[in-house]
């Protein structure tokens, strides 16, 4: 049930920030340009995930801190194939997709999935156990 929980919380999190990723092509792209409206993205996304875990964490009940990094691994590894899917069926190149996750291509997705990593683990010290 745990895990069921945790994928329903990533689910959330990933409805949550493809709708954010929407409005920021709508609206933040336009006015600012495509990297630095990514890169904004990606600090504007962490909130998000932040924000989701925290309100969620409690609800999945993870029982020790091991399961909390498994967690943060499941989403991080959800998110990825799910990047890596969207962008392919969105006719982007492997270049285009893995430049999202490269520092010094302006990519800062990479420090995005480190974040949602911890995440989980993030709450344990302000008493989700």
């Amino acid at each position: 049930m745990l895990w069921a929980r945790a994928v329903a919380a990533w689910l959330l999190i990933i409805a949550a920030e493809s709708v954010h990723g929407l409005l920021r092509q709508l609206y933040l792209t336009p006015a600012i340009g495509e990297l630095r409206a990514r890169q904004l993205g990606v600090l504007t996304g962490v909130l998000i995930i932040a924000l989701i875990t925290w309100l969620l964490i409690g609800w999945i009940r993870p029982t020790v801190a091991r399961t909390l990094l498994g967690i943060g691994a499941l989403w991080v590894a959800l998110t990825a194939f799910f990047e890596l899917g969207l962008g392919r069926l969105l006719g982007y190149t492997w270049g285009r997709i893995f430049a999202d996750y490269d520092p010094r291509a302006g990519g800062w997705m990479a420090i995005g999935l480190l974040v949602m990593f911890f995440c989980p683990g993030s709450r344990r010290s302000s008493g989700a156990f």
